[in-house]
């Protein structure tokens, strides 16, 4: 019964052993699998923050590109204040990313280390333990069988020297020998009896140390290290949303951010630059007159008509087209394939040009401003020379003085003449009051005298300006029929106002027929056909472009070379920059 209870007791505490052990590798695993799970989550905070940086970069504005432009308005600026905040967004993201490695995931690293450590020590000694006791127990089963094997020795020793003692047949050697052979076994035995009893009481002793000392504190240590273990999970689950909340201040200022950002978009603001941007400074066309084609008259020049001639003969109705400004088709792209712009800006309707002009204006003088304040600190520097000869040499000074002369006169130069052409812009621009004479037909003036070789100031719709000579020459090898006569000085020449003359369908001047065919793929351009007749409405004008109409929708410009032109005699010049 003794046996099977230790026995019993022995399985209980192995079990209870095995049962420790493979709840603290759990509490182990489950420490790694968190360590892992706060690993995976660093990472996508990480490349989080790379794709939010990246985007952030993605839709930054490029330098010397038209997005540099659209930063004037609210819209542009409150979208890069929006990447700007979003890239702050994205740094408190990387934050969150170092605090998780540095705080949480290097701390249970390391104490996964010490933990498995820990617990391997506390299993080591609980095993330890465990073998002292049982083999304790297997020294007290020997001196158990011992003692009970010389009790037995002993017994029968005494039975056989009884049983010679009473035999009369046995010689008393015989007897006096088995008697001192039953003292012995029974001396054996009482030795026997006292190790197995004095061995008892010392298991005894271990046995209760074992149960009661040893394997409580063995178990009390596993207890204490796995309330650790939870304990520094529990720490660990509350830092990882404390990295979370840490940043939230700073996250919500980048949101606020954008939200301030939008806040500052005005529409109104926008719209007015846009205004500012593309305001062309023409006035808007007048009325359209009433022609009464039922009288036998000549059509009298109107000031508010769209489709007046250039040399005041009435054109087929099938040839105009009246054309409001705003509506016309933009040729200033057209003009840029063909060549860059001219540098007084004549390409640009005139509020624009005069932007451009005032705007070179400015810049010439920073840079005249530049040059001066390098001239006068020359200047200086030169006195100072000249006071202490030690310092320097005056004269070391000159070239570079005379290189900013010369720099400063060619600025000056070039700010004169943009002046000019600002000056002549602003007379060319319309005045507001010039809105109330657009009522009626403009008077003709009988007392304006016309020289043959005087020209006249044109403005295109876009803002151009060129001269119109009175007379043009035949284009290619056909020569040009004799031009018309020159008017009389001192007839009297109607004079159109230069706004109005800009609104109308420029009149056909001649014929041509395509040579070769031509696609026309760019802007402003026209396709033709070989052999095709179009009609010319403006001739080449040294830029190897020829104007052409189709009919009253289509017209545009085809390469000189590629047609044969043929003028009319008495056809005025056509010659208007688009």
């Amino acid at each position: 019964m003794v046996e099977e209870r230790m026995g019993d007791c022995w399985s209980y505490t192995k079990d209870q052993f095995d049962n420790l052990e493979k709840h603290t590798q759990w509490g182990i695993e489950f420490v790694e699998k968190y360590t892992k799970f706060v690993k995976e989550r660093s990472e996508i905070e990480t490349n989080y923050a790379k794709q939010i940086r990246n985007l952030s970069k993605k839709y930054q504005p490029k330098k010397n590109s038209r997005e540099e432009e659209e930063s004037k308005y609210t819209f542009c600026r409150a979208f890069l204040m929006t990447l700007n905040e979003l890239n702050d967004y994205a740094g408190q993201h990387e934050v969150i990313a170092e605090n998780l490695t540095s705080q949480i995931i290097a701390d249970l690293t390391r104490y996964l280390g010490e933990l498995k450590s820990e617990r391997k020590s506390h299993f080591h000694d609980g095993r330890k333990a465990q073998q002292h006791i049982e083999s304790s127990w297997k020294q007290l089963e020997s001196c158990k069988r011992r003692f009970e094997r010389d009790c037995k020795e002993a017994d029968r020793a005494q039975q056989y020297f009884e049983k010679m003692d009473a035999d009369i047949n046995v010689t008393k050697a015989d007897v006096e020998k088995a008697r001192q052979q039953a003292q012995m076994r029974h001396q054996m035995a009482t030795d026997s009896k006292g190790d197995y009893s004095s061995y008892l009481q010392k298991f005894n002793q271990e046995q209760n140390e074992h149960y009661y000392t040893v394997i409580p504190n063995i178990f009390q240590k596993l207890q204490d290290m796995e309330e650790r273990r939870i304990e520094r999970i529990g720490v660990c689950m509350k830092t990882f949303a404390d990295v979370d909340r840490q940043v939230l201040p700073i996250v919500g200022k980048c949101l606020d951010g954008m939200t301030k950002a939008a806040e500052s978009i005005e529409p109104k603001t926008d719209s007015k630059q846009v205004v500012e941007s593309y305001k062309s400074g023409f006035e808007p066309p007048g009325d359209v007159e009433f022609e009464d084609y039922g009288q036998a008259m000549k059509r009298t020049a109107s000031d508010t008509s769209l489709s007046n001639s250039r040399d005041g003969k009435e054109k087929p109705a099938g040839k105009t087209k009246g054309k409001l400004w705003p509506f016309i088709k933009n040729k200033n792209k057209l003009s840029l394939k063909l060549g860059s712009g001219p540098e007084d800006f004549s390409h640009l309707p005139p509020e624009q040009r005069r932007k451009k002009l005032q705007g070179k204006l400015d810049e010439l003088n920073k840079d005249i401003q530049k040059e001066t304040d390098q001239r006068d600190a020359l200047t200086k520097m030169k006195d100072v020379y000249v006071k202490n000869p030690q310092m320097g040499d005056p004269a070391s000074v000159d070239p570079r003085l005379s290189e900013i002369g010369q720099n400063i006169e060619k600025l000056q130069f070039e700010v004169q003449k943009f002046e000019g052409w600002l000056a002549e812009v602003e007379e060319r621009m319309p005045s507001k009051s010039d809105s109330h004479r657009r009522s009626g037909l403009y008077e003709t003036q009988n007392n304006t005298t016309v020289s043959n070789n005087c020209a006249q100031d044109r403005e295109s719709p876009d803002g151009s300006y060129t001269e119109e000579q009175n007379s043009e020459t035949q284009v290619k090898a056909n020569p040009a029929p004799a031009p018309g006569p020159a008017p009389n000085p001192t007839s009297s020449t109607p004079e159109f106002d230069d706004e109005f003359d800009d609104e109308e369908t420029l009149p056909t001047i001649g014929t041509c027929k395509a040579l070769y065919p031509f696609e026309g793929h760019n802007e402003g351009t026209i396709s033709v056909a070989e052999g095709e007749l179009l009609y010319v409405i403006e001739e080449d004008k040294g830029d190897g472009w020829t104007r052409v109409r189709r009919n009253e929708d289509e017209e545009g410009y085809v390469p000189t070379s590629y047609v044969e032109v043929f003028l009319e005699t008495n056809a005025k010049g056509a010659m208007t920059y688009i």
